[in-house]
């Protein structure tokens, strides 16, 4: 046996159909992510949406001006059963009748760092930096049989169907706490936070924490570390975020719609901005703080969030619209048991990353064993 040399435009096609529905939301637009994965809700979306593009079940869809900003070339195929919809700035494309590639080995193929860099190489000297579709389309790849092909995608698929199938009781997991949230809504008077809740503005007035101890928060709602340029930055003025304390940033414009707040479940001291809110729960009895987090990183939260943020430029969700916040406040040992069974699915959740981690990093492994087998 031996490979075959083919010009990607060979057995690529384009595919252009507009959605023409004017009045879609973010909710219903899907983008493409550096892991080469759709996402929704989408970041934003125009105000009319009529000319946005439909993606079939087992079409792909790409951003080729954003793969010299990137490094990247974010690019998916389509594996569910319904069309998605995404920006017009996507090329979207098919693969052609009897091509001598599987649709999911070329995504294989795709799903590598080389790749990537394969692409940057290609770019345009434009503004952005992008790729053409004719760019994309006079690249050459090598190729082993159909036959050796599909051997390889039926590892691939095996452990993708692993992988989805982990996730899907990872779905079940979060809808139970969601439900058991909503029923708690109904059947447990709200009350606001305001007075179980206090300021905490201990400043690291004495530099006994350093760099290392320097956190942000991302919109994930989760410490980390801090991507902010540190050299020569005074850190006496930097709140302390103890152990089982909160600490958000109040400016929720330009912020995907998130309120970036996090609970510090370390047992180690952080240190934040000046710029940030850190508050404490005056009474761990009364209020459990992984239970009042878990409330936090609702989507339901976010909107209320947006929703009573005010400003001009930058809109801010302050400390006494904080307190307002109305929740319902059961029994310590509900908050525990919940907290517990949401802290389960936080872990899996993280297994699950990982696991699909792992398989974006087999695929270039499996090329190229497709490969190597394909030259004898």
């Amino acid at each position: 046996m031996a490979l075959t040399k083919i010009r990607l435009g060979d057995f690529i096609e384009l595919y252009s159909e507009k959605c023409g529905n004017s009045n879609l939301t973010i909710y219903d637009i899907s983008g493409i992510n550096s892991d080469k994965e759709f996402f929704e809700p989408s970041k934003q979306v125009g105000a009319n949406t009529s000319n946005y593009k439909n993606v079939p079940p087992n079409y792909f869809a790409c951003n080729l001006m954003h793969v010299g900003r990137d490094k990247v070339l974010p690019i998916s195929l389509n594996h569910s059963e319904k069309a998605k919809v995404v920006s017009p700035a996507y090329t979207v494309f098919q693969l052609k009748n009897n091509s001598p590639v599987l649709k999911d080995y070329f995504f294989m193929m795709l799903k590598s760092k080389e790749q990537d860099r394969y692409f940057w190489f290609h770019t345009d000297s434009s503004v952005r930096d992008g790729m053409s579709w004719d760019d994309l389309c006079d690249i050459e790849i090598e190729l082993p049989p159909l036959d050796i092909q599909q051997k390889y995608v039926d590892v691939y698929q095996a452990m993708l169907a692993n992988q989805q199938s982990y996730e899907q009781g990872l779905e079940d997991l979060k809808l139970v706490c969601d439900a058991y949230i909503e029923e708690l809504r109904r059947k447990v008077p709200c009350q606001k936070i305001g007075p179980f809740i206090s300021l905490s503005e201990q400043k690291n007035d004495d530099e006994v924490y350093g760099l290392h101890s320097v956190r942000g928060i991302s919109i994930e709602k989760k410490f980390i570390s801090t991507k902010a340029k540190m050299e020569g930055v005074n850190l006496k003025p930097y709140y302390i975020v103890g152990p089982d304390e909160f600490a958000f940033v109040p400016v929720t414009s330009r912020n995907g719609g998130k309120i970036s707040i996090a609970l510090n479940q370390s047992k180690e001291p952080y240190i934040c901005s000046s710029s940030y809110v850190v508050f404490k729960i005056n009474d761990k009895t009364k209020i459990w703080p992984a239970y009042l987090q878990m409330y936090f990183e609702r989507s339901e939260f976010n909107r209320y969030a947006r929703f009573h943020s005010w400003g001009s430029a930058r809109e801010t969700f302050n400390f006494d619209e904080m307190c307002d916040v109305e929740i319902p406040i059961p029994d310590i040992k509900i908050q525990k048991a919940i907290s517990d069974i949401y802290a389960v699915y936080i872990e899996r959740k993280h297994i699950n990353e990982r696991l699909k981690e792992r398989i974006k990093n087999i695929c270039p492994i499996l090329i190229k064993g497709s490969l190597d087998e394909g030259r004898v």
